[in-house]
């Protein structure tokens, strides 16, 4: 049923334009009912984007699983699922692109989609970067790279009306995101008034004892 409905969706939006369309015209092409319509999408703009939740979902629960992971190359690995997604139907997906830059409203819905990948990327960094030197801004600056390499080669492909090979180019995109972020040493929080440190002291140890060893600790002996 969902499928046949975006199927119907689509050969009316090519035959009389997005926005001549109505949900009634496509359940009627369809043969189904407008409730059957808004089980499946909440709204004509969902149609066009049929798979992104569960994309989401998908990318939501493989960031979860991978906390143990170098947290660059799994927010990497997981932006590749949107890739896929996008490769398992290359005509669909070009014929979606085409359709999204004739239309405002779809490319404004679009980028609020590109947003929440955005945001499920930052979120998980921001977790594994918890504690660090501007951990919330280095996950989000990552998050914002890798989503603009994704959809630089992204893009680019669907432009070449799906020809070569779409994972060999985000790769290589998202090649620049690991070079530039992957390596790098973040120092965790060692200076302000938050500071930290703890002594082990022998019990019933002097208080001057005590003293000399925590500046030791300080660097001030």
């Amino acid at each position: 049923m969902r499928d046949a409905l975006v199927a119907a969706a689509f050969r009316l939006f090519l035959e009389r334009g997005y926005e001549q369309t109505t949900v009634d015209d496509i359940v009627a092409l369809a043969g189904v009912g407008r409730r059957s319509f808004f089980r499946y999408f909440p709204s004509k703009e969902d149609v066009v984007f049929p798979d992104h939740e569960r994309c989401l979902a998908d990318m939501t629960a493989f960031l979860a699983a991978g906390t143990d992971d170098e947290p660059v190359r799994r927010v990497c690995d997981a932006a590749r699922l949107v890739l896929l997604m996008y490769a398992e139907n290359p005509a669909f997906s070009v014929q979606r692109y085409r359709l999204t830059r004739q239309v405002p409203g779809l490319r404004a819905y679009e980028l609020s989609v590109v947003w929440r990948y955005e945001r499920a990327l930052a979120g998980y960094l921001r977790a594994r970067y918890a504690g660090l030197r501007d951990g919330t801004l280095r996950a989000d600056v990552i998050a914002a790279a890798v989503v603009a390499a994704h959809n630089n080669a992204l893009r680019s492909w669907l432009r070449s009306d799906g020809q070569g090979d779409a994972e060999a180019a985000v790769d290589h995109a998202l090649e620049h995101v690991r070079a530039a972020f992957g390596a790098e040493t973040v120092p965790a929080v060692t200076d302000g008034p938050d500071d930290v440190v703890v002594i082990v002291s022998r019990r019933g140890a002097p208080l001057w004892r005590v003293v000399q060893e925590l500046e030791a600790a300080l660097g001030r002996g």
